[in-house]
């Protein structure tokens, strides 16, 4: 297991003042907003009680298409071109209209923070503190002190550090269970077991990165305990079980802001229910989070606006997040004996495409980057280049 970065004797040195822009939590959504700060000018500073990169908590896989449009593919250890899905009663490989990929946590993480031209401290965010500072500015409380911004975002994940009250508490808050282990060896299909033998209401799976294998068990049922399970079916894939990693994973959407605090990724509800894939969706909203926060720091709006903006755009997905946990609570219900049958036939080529495609959609990635953009100009120049030669060689010949 990971151990907590953040500074002890000597080195814990107090950590006080102001900023532009604070963002709590340095995982995929906090640096996704830090992505796109940077060159605006503005002061940022990301707090995490783990060094960058330092804790990964999922089975790392995205569509291959994220990877390329935000220059990460550097961190892809594995692609696949289908699914294969298990029942009791039989399997089903789907044939994917786009490739999905795994990859490394640790160097997507400093993928993303290489874009990034934010500060990095290591700090245990505790809550919010007493008002301090500049006008409308929001305190932040460490354990290393008080820090405070106009602009704060909390990326800290389902606990929701920086809300009122509580917040979610297992197993009474609408949270999945998740456990892996990642023991050493290769495999080339990305597999998914609908098994009740595993889990009543949930999932397993086998995500293979290269070199290792990221073996584990979900349930949409915070009570039921997977760590048995998730056991069971690395011994029935023949695999060691090492390396344990596991999380809560929020299936419901929230509030992206609440008393001029910013929420993205989990702490936002931004895990898609059914398929638990909360990757992208923290990416996709970290980033429009990061527009509009730059659109702030530009002077084009206040934070009011970009809240309000921000906070229509997070509730215009609630009713794809709604379907999907509709479809996520009527998994279990189904016979096992119908499910197999059920997943034959929603292994349809036309259908497969259909769904999978609307599902990206849900969250599809951004537009290429600016160097994909550049190298996108020459490889056209290029082009013409040998489409004005092969003209020119043609009209010699023919005279």
């Amino acid at each position: 297991m990971p151990v907590r970065a953040t500074k002890r004797g000597d080195e814990r040195t107090p950590l006080e003042g102001s900023c532009d822009v604070l963002i709590c939590g340095a995982s995929f959504a906090g640096l996704a907003v830090a992505r796109e700060l940077a060159g605006c000018g503005a002061d940022v500073l990301v707090v995490d009680r783990y060094e960058i990169g330092e804790r990964q908590t999922s089975a790392c896989g995205i569509p291959t298409e994220w990877l390329r449009a935000t220059g990460l593919l550097g961190a892809e250890r594995q692609r696949f071109g289908s699914l294969l899905i298990h029942t009791p009663h039989g399997s089903r490989r789907y044939e994917l209209p786009w490739t999905f990929s795994t990859f490394d946590y640790r160097e997507l993480c400093e993928l993303l923070w290489s874009q990034c031209d934010a500060r990095f401290e290591t700090a245990k965010v505790n809550g919010r503190a007493a008002p301090g500072g500049g006008d409308g500015e929001i305190a932040v409380e460490t354990d290393r002190g008080v820090l405070s911004a106009p602009l704060v975002v909390d990326a800290l994940g389902w606990r929701r550090v920086l809300a009122s009250g509580d917040g979610y508490q297992p197993p009474d808050a609408p949270l999945s269970r998740g456990l892996e282990v990642h023991p050493g060896g290769e495999a080339d299909d990305l597999e998914v077991w609908i098994d009740r033998r595993y889990v009543p209401a949930g999932y397993g799976w086998s995500f293979p990165a290269g070199d290792e294998l990221r073996i584990g068990v979900g349930s949409f049922d915070p009570r039921f305990h997977v760590r048995a399970t998730t056991e069971l079916l690395a011994e029935d894939l023949d695999r060691d079980r090492v390396r344990y990693q596991g999380n809560w994973i929020p299936h419901k959407l929230r509030g992206a802001t609440e008393g001029g605090v910013f929420f993205a990724g989990d702490s936002a509800g931004h895990c898609l229910p059914l398929t638990a894939e909360g990757i992208r969706t923290a990416l996709y909203f970290g980033i429009a989070l990061g527009t509009e926060l730059r659109e702030v720091q530009a002077g084009h709006r206040d934070r009011e606006t970009a809240a309000a903006r921000y906070a229509a755009f997070n509730d215009s997905h609630e009713w794809k997040f709604r379907w999907m946990l509709r479809a996520q609570r009527l998994v279990p219900r189904i016979p096992p004996r119908v499910l197999g049958p059920m997943i034959r036939l929603l292994g349809w080529k036309r259908f497969v495409d259909w769904s999978f495609d609307h599902y990206l959609r849900i969250a599809p990635p951004p537009p290429a980057s600016a160097d994909d953009k550049h190298r996108s100009r020459h490889q056209q120049h290029d082009a013409e280049e040998t489409r004005r030669a092969e003209r020119d060689l043609v009209q010699a010949e023919q005279a």
